[in-house]
């Protein structure tokens, strides 16, 4: 008498491997959480990596709802050892990452002289050093693999500085720096991992309202302003044909090839409007903590947008319209300035060289 054949127990579907692997570090709001939420969908796993727990919770419930796998990890990406065991639990849990985003930021809005050392140092651990530990995470994976793409995000902030931002203007600059030889290397041993970077402008997201600020009035995003639905957007998109360097915003695009040519011109531009334009015309909460040394969304999720939707009005295509030609006018004028600043100073020149003779 045989024995009785057995039917196999039905595969367990939880259990199976997503198709598509991806990573997205400061997932729990702003930029991240619209980025995560762009990428899930069925056979997409998602790794929210971030540290307020609300925020990622909300995060996890969004890819969801979207129909793709979440895996909420903890991290603060300040510490690499922190980073690299977040990688390991999702390969361990995952499967291999095919896309590794790295988002996160922490700032000071102030000027230079008002920001105190350890807080320069927090920036750059966070916003610099952040994109660091997720790159080295993602190669020590991607490089044996021969196979992966990493997106760093960067700004217009990279190429041109504004004041009231030097602590996260210098962690973009040199983000970018850093990326750049990164993606040399890669090339130099041939390897079909890509890294590229996605450079932003002023998005409407709760980092204005939770960032560190030293201002007399509440911090707000430099026109023209997007939705971080905007730039998710182009952070898919980077992510899937590998493109080397995107920068979101005609506007932005414009600026940073005109701080290439005319410097000085830019820089006055910078000094003319900017300090204004990062003020919004109402004070901020009263002991606003900030986010810079502890999150500020583990009790409370922020979500993705800011408190500025009616400055974000005229999209279109992707587009800030409204203002856009009052700013154009300012750098216009910016311009004049500079050009007459420099007529004035080869003057002086002029003048103290006869006197001399």
């Amino acid at each position: 008498m045989s024995a009785p054949t057995v039917a196999p127990a039905p595969a367990d579907p939880t259990s199976a491997r997503p198709d598509r692997v991806v990573v997205v570090t400061g997932a729990s709001a702003g930029v991240g959480r619209a980025t995560a939420v762009a990428f899930a969908g069925p056979g997409v796993a998602v790794a929210l990596l971030a540290r307020g727990r609300a925020g990622l919770e909300g995060a996890a419930a969004d890819v969801r709802a979207r129909g793709g796998t979440p895996l909420v990890v903890p991290v603060d990406v300040a510490d690499a050892d922190a980073v690299e065991a977040a990688a390991e639990r999702v390969e361990s849990e995952l499967g291999p990452i095919d896309v590794w985003v790295n988002n996160a930021m922490t700032t000071v809005f102030a000027r230079s002289w008002d920001v105190s050392a350890e807080e320069i140092r927090r920036a750059t651990e966070v916003t610099y050093l952040g994109t660091v530990h997720g790159t080295m995470a993602a190669l020590r994976r991607m490089r044996p693999r021969d196979r992966g793409r990493v997106v760093n995000v960067g700004s217009a902030l990279a190429f041109v500085a504004i004041p009231l931002q030097s602590a996260y203007c210098g962690a973009k600059f040199a983000a970018r720096g850093y990326t750049q030889a990164v993606r040399e290397e890669l090339i130099a041993e041939g390897s079909a991992v890509e890294v590229s970077m996605v450079h932003l402008p002023g998005l409407n997201t709760p980092q204005f309202g939770w960032c560190r600020s030293e201002l007399d009035r509440h911090p707000q995003p430099v026109p023209p302003i997007y939705q971080p639905e905007v730039a998710a957007d182009v952070i898919v998109t980077v992510a899937a044909t590998g493109e080397r360097s995107r920068t979101v915003g005609s506007w932005n695009w414009l600026l940073i090839r005109a701080a290439m040519v005319l410097p000085g011109v830019v820089e006055h531009f910078a000094a003319r409007t900017s300090i204004h334009d990062q003020q919004a015309s109402f004070a901020p909460a009263e002991n606003q903590p900030g986010n810079l040394f502890a999150p500020v969304d583990d009790e409370r999720d922020h979500g993705a947008r800011g408190r500025f939707d009616e400055l974000t009005g005229g999209v279109a295509n992707g587009e800030f319209v409204r203002g856009l030609p009052g700013t154009a006018a300012n750098l216009v004028r910016a311009m004049a300035a500079r050009g007459r600043e420099v007529v004035v100073r080869r003057g002086r020149r002029r003048h103290v060289a006869g006197s001399s003779r």
